[in-house]
């Protein structure tokens, strides 16, 4: 059993700083003020799935927040679905209601817009001063290898072990101000908020990533901590090094996450004294499972680091293979249609379906991103998923989906595409409603047919090498 962490975080700190957004400061006794006000009419019991389908906003912290004084099980859609993948979602996770801030979305079944769901009704609120520690807390939907998302179950324990591990590596002071620029509906981004409650800290949150805004909350708002993807990282250093203004002393940390970091941008982080620390994590794992130290950026270039205090990490294989992670931070499973696969072995062990090796001072390095896996800009993209939407147009009889290195996402999606003679199908507007903007291909490429080996698996490799 854990407290309630938002009843015990008032209680300990009411008058220190919440919460802020444009400019707006909130107290924790003010943000448990709001909480309570918007929890007392919500429409639900304790247990009951309710969705956020939003991007980061004032409104949306307060509900999440009143979401968990309920006790409800808060279900993350990305932002960025569209109606057909958003509709797969709600059925398979079962949510009685979701809230947006978009009014076209609020025309779809139990979807609602935020200030329309809490009506004319009122409860009284009697909140448990205990939660359980196998309570789900959130739900967020990663894609599988068969290309069918799946809602991982992230509980009270797999967020407490995350938050802690995180602040025996890091440290925390009172004086703590994180900076959040990643949206919420990832694990990213609502792991701050799970952090801010146990910590005590403050959280600034953005709508989205502006680095000029960033560098100047930076310079002028006391952030500590902040974490990005390469891609925004990059932009950041380019400001840093125009501006030639030193960093405040009291920023210290910058994770970095979303694979390596090219040693370019380390070279000019240590150069500039921004303080970045690489880390390794993933859905299953509520967060982070290993860090990079910035001391160690530059020595052990590529790697992910070592694992936190309550992880383990062992490879499958002698010198490298599938990267397995065990501890209290891991998914005890899935819900859905995904129920019933199973998320670990029986002594506890999480395939992660990354390839990797250990070093001889055991530093973890990712050899492959779940070696089919496309990330760009911080978002993942199986080649699956993409390949099943393509399968779907009547004209298309084959089809393989493979990343092509970018300037600016770091990664991007590329199709082989094998259709019936004398078709030209449209497949960028037939996809437009059926996958999310940064899930489509870049490029279509119409071949007579596809590389596959002898038990008719398509072999990527010879697709990748066709970029060269």
């Amino acid at each position: 059993m854990y407290p309630n962490l938002l009843r015990k975080r008032v209680a300990l700190t009411p008058d220190r700083i919440a919460f802020e957004m444009n400019g707006t400061s909130y107290s924790w006794s003010e943000v448990y003020k709001e909480v309570e006000r918007i929890a007392q009419r919500l429409p639900g019991k304790s247990g009951d799935r309710v969705g956020f389908w939003s991007k980061n906003s004032e409104g949306m912290y307060f509900y999440i927040l009143a979401a968990l004084l309920k006790e409800f099980e808060i279900v993350f859609f990305n932002d960025r679905l569209t109606q057909e993948e958003f509709l797969f979602q709600q059925l398979d996770s079962e949510v009685v209601w979701t809230v947006t801030d978009q009014k076209e979305r609020a025309l779809l079944e139990h979807v609602f817009l935020y200030e329309t769901i809490l009506g004319d009704r009122f409860e009284t609120l009697a909140p448990q001063d205990m939660w359980a520690a196998n309570r789900t807390i959130s739900i967020m939907y990663t894609s599988g290898t068969t290309g069918r998302p799946k809602g991982v179950r992230q509980t009270l324990e797999n967020h407490m072990t995350s938050a802690l591990g995180s602040a025996l590596n890091l440290g925390i002071l009172p004086e703590d101000k994180w900076l959040c620029v990643m949206p919420l509906y990832h694990i990213s981004g609502f792991s701050m908020i799970m952090r801010s409650l146990i910590y005590g800290s403050a959280l600034e949150l953005h709508d989205r990533f502006r680095p000029e805004s960033v560098m100047r909350a930076i310079q002028t708002r006391g952030i500590t901590h902040l974490s990005v993807v390469t891609t925004m990282l990059q932009q950041l250093l380019e400001i840093v090094e125009n501006e030639q203004q030193p960093l405040p002393s009291t920023f210290r940390v910058v994770l970095a996450g979303g694979g390596p970091v090219p040693v370019p941008y380390l070279e000019k982080a240590q150069l500039y004294g921004f303080p970045v620390i690489q880390t390794y994590g993933m859905t299953e794992t509520s967060s982070q499972t290993c860090t990079l130290g910035a001391e160690d950026a530059i020595r052990k270039a590529g790697s992910a680091g070592r694992p936190l205090f309550f992880a383990d990490v062992r490879i499958d294989g002698e010198n490298e293979g599938e990267i397995w992670v065990r501890g209290s931070h891991v998914t005890p499973g899935y819900i859905g249609m995904a129920s019933t696969q199973q998320s670990t072995t029986e002594d506890g062990w999480f395939k992660t379906g990354d390839i990797g090796r250990i070093d001889e001072d055991g530093y973890l390095y990712i050899l492959d991103r779940r070696s089919d896996l496309i990330v760009s800009g911080g978002e993942n993209i199986y080649p699956a998923e993409v390949e099943q939407a393509l399968l779907a147009h009547p004209d298309v009889l084959d089809a393989g989906v493979v990343a092509m290195d970018d300037a600016k996402w770091g990664q991007v999606p590329v199709a082989f595409v094998q259709v019936k003679d004398g078709c030209e199908p449209d497949l960028k507007t037939f996809l437009s409603t059926r996958l999310a903007s940064y899930k489509q291909p870049v490029h279509y490429y119409f071949v007579d047919a596809l590389p596959r080996n002898a038990s008719n698996k398509l072999v990527r490799r010879e697709l990748k090498d066709r970029l060269l």
